[in-house]
């Protein structure tokens, strides 16, 4: 399994960019997907999180903000950011819990960078 981040970047105070993540390989089924992140000299957190049924969760500094959303025919995870600030500079990692028809695994891309500044 295989895990495609995109759509880091440059973006000034207040702008938006939208990630994305494209799973590929031996997926049978997909359960939950999320987006975390990690910042210079500090720990992954979790930003947002979204279970087959739709159900989502967001970090507190992010709610309002970030919009996370999946596609499940094409296995594929959104994330829309709005209003970034310079505190969601970070990179960008998505996670998916999936079944290869033979266990359940947890999969991580490679990341992507989200620099917010002016």
């Amino acid at each position: 399994v295989q895990l495609q981040a995109s759509g880091g970047g440059l973006v000034q105070p207040g702008g938006s960019l939208r990630l994305s993540c494209a799973a590929s390989g031996s997926i049978f089924i997909i359960s939950d997907m999320g987006w975390y992140r990690q910042a210079p000299g500090k720990q992954r957190e979790l930003v947002a999180h979204i279970l087959s049924g739709a159900g989502t969760t967001y970090a507190e500094s992010v709610k309002g903000r970030f919009t996370i959303s999946r596609d499940n025919d094409k296995n594929t995870v959104h994330l829309q950011m709005n209003s970034l600030k310079p505190e969601d500079t970070a990179v960008y990692y998505c996670k998916i819990t999936a079944y290869n028809r033979i266990s359940w695994s947890d999969y991580w891309g490679q990341g992507t960078l989200v620099t917010v500044s002016s």
